[in-house]
């Protein structure tokens, strides 16, 4: 029998995931676009990280800077009486680092593709940096924002390196990809294999529904 519990907990992780991100990546995007200074690819380079490091090794090193060992965890522990090693709210700290660039990066393409006469319109009408983002920017990205937010959300479903480094094989932390690693390990193929193809018809969904979308919206702005 199916234990749902592992993909409730999925879910939960990757809808406060997408939501946190969705809030930070949009002034870091901004930020990023249209700042100007000489050291500006050193933080496209650190955003993109996990883009091509092994989510063992970041999980590793985020593992050991939150244990109740190093200085960052005990000061969070002695403080704030936060322990993020093995816990669920680590398992979103995690899963918001690894999957930031995959948040940032469509939201920033669709800023730099905005005409630069558009922003400069608005300021010339009077409109304050934030009241041109808001009402002006972001309403031209729609579809940017939407492939930012489903990429996150489908990356974070099926994150595995990480969220096992920093929440284990607990019962509060077994996301669905630790429940199909777990039965892999018991020779439990049939679980596995259920858990597996829940996971690729419900990714393969979302990214439908995406390129749907982004295909009747080009076809109204055409």
């Amino acid at each position: 029998m199916i234990n749902w519990v592992p993909f409730l907990i999925t879910l939960k992780l990757a809808f406060i995931t997408t939501a946190i991100l969705f809030v930070i990546a949009i002034p870091i995007s901004y930020w990023l676009t249209y700042a100007k200074f000489k050291f500006k690819f050193l933080f496209e380079a650190v955003i993109s990280l996990p883009l091509v490091l092994p989510p063992s090794v970041l999980g590793f090193y985020l593992l050991v800077t939150f244990s109740n060992q190093s200085v960052v965890g005990q000061f969070l522990q002695d403080v704030f009486d936060v322990n993020l090693a093995f816990t669920f709210p680590g398992l979103v700290v995690g899963s918001v680092i690894y999957s930031l660039p995959f948040m940032v990066q469509p939201i920033q393409a669709g800023f730099q593709n905005l005409p630069t006469a558009l922003k400069e319109a608005s300021y010339t009408l009077g409109k304050s940096r934030f009241q041109t983002l808001i009402r002006v920017l972001l309403p031209n990205i729609k579809s940017s924002l939407l492939t930012g937010i489903v990429l996150s959300f489908a990356h974070t479903i099926g994150e595995f390196g990480v969220v096992l480094m920093m929440g284990g094989n607990l019962d509060e932390t077994r996301v669905a990809s630790i429940a199909i690693y777990d039965s892999v390990n018991k020779l439990e193929y049939d679980t596995a294999h259920t858990y597996s193809l829940i996971l690729l018809v419900f990714s393969f969904a979302i990214l439908t529904l995406v390129y749907l979308f982004n295909k009747k919206g080009f076809k109204a702005v055409k």
